[in-house]
């Protein structure tokens, strides 16, 4: 590992913005530093060998990321075993994860703590054999991540449409087997959320208890989701669905569903599943952060 070695991996598409300027002060910074800044931009083809390849050649103590969630998601699953700092820049559509760590200060300060030598360690969840750091679910939010996907119209417009449109078409109720904690629970759902974390990326605060340090996850159990419920849960206000809601907080869990279901990991939509093999690994990421 070379300390004198930095890589930044840019997602050049992600939030709609130009990254120029961003790559140009990160470089001048880390030329400040008398650092060696190498960038790697995604291309959505072969991304994960490609950043491992290029971490190997490069073999940095510290990987810059900038992009939302999904591109943290990426670089994370292609380094997850390497000893590597990471530091975030959040410049994507969705940066639930950012706003969860509070990076959520100007460009100039982020880059400044993105080189911080003190760091966080983050807990991560597997889930399939797929990494998830933030959030993942089950059910309504699934099918309302494909259909913005599939949509032409893009930004809050199109998501605000995605979401009228999704709850006034949504599939019914799933019955749901769930194993966690050593007790079993049979219910049925509109939606189960798989949260390391509390927000999602658009602000909508889904887990007030989760804390991506702390060797948990929790399930939320969504048993009834109408137009009520979804703007209390935009509103913050998941205390007042304690009739609609069930959460458990656990390290291991299986989820079995009498049919498939939409499901997402960190803001990617995966198709549908009928069973969830989910399991956390405490204190997997270090991540850059301001020391208070």
């Amino acid at each position: 590992m070379l300390k004198n070695n930095v890589m930044m991996v840019v997602n050049p598409v992600s939030g709609g913005l130009d990254k120029a300027f961003l790559m140009e002060q990160v470089a001048n910074y880390a030329q400040q530093l008398d650092l060696n800044l190498m960038c790697f931009e995604t291309t959505g083809v072969n991304d994960l060998d490609n950043i491992r390849a290029y971490y190997k050649q490069f073999n940095p103590e510290r990987v810059l990321i900038a992009g939302g969630d999904g591109t943290i998601k990426i670089v994370a699953e292609a380094l997850e075993d390497e000893d590597v700092i990471f530091g975030i820049l959040p410049v994507g559509s969705s940066n639930g994860l950012a706003t969860d760590l509070g990076l959520i200060q100007s460009q100039e300060e982020n880059i400044a703590i993105a080189f911080q030598d003190h760091v966080v360690l983050i807990d991560c969840i597997r889930i399939n054999n797929k990494m998830c750091i933030h959030l993942s679910d089950l059910g309504l939010n699934a099918e309302l991540i494909k259909n913005y996907e599939k949509s032409a119209l893009r930004g809050k417009l199109g998501y605000g449409m995605q979401v009228f449109k999704t709850l006034l078409h949504a599939r019914k109720s799933f019955q749901v087997t769930i194993n966690a904690n050593q007790q079993l629970i049979e219910t049925k759902a509109r939606m189960i959320v798989i949260a390391n974390s509390q927000k999602y990326g658009t602000g909508v605060m889904i887990n007030p208890i989760g804390i991506m340090s702390d060797g948990k996850f929790e399930l939320i159990i969504l048993k009834k989701i109408t137009f009520s419920v979804f703007a209390k849960i935009v509103l913050g206000k998941m205390e007042s669905l304690v009739n609609s809601v069930v959460v458990i907080s656990t390290t291991n869990a299986q989820i079995n569903c009498n049919k498939a279901v939409n499901f997402q990991i960190d803001g990617e939509y995966c198709g549908t599943e009928t069973e969830l093999r989910i399991s956390l690994f405490p204190r997997k990421l270090k991540v850059a952060m301001l020391k208070i």
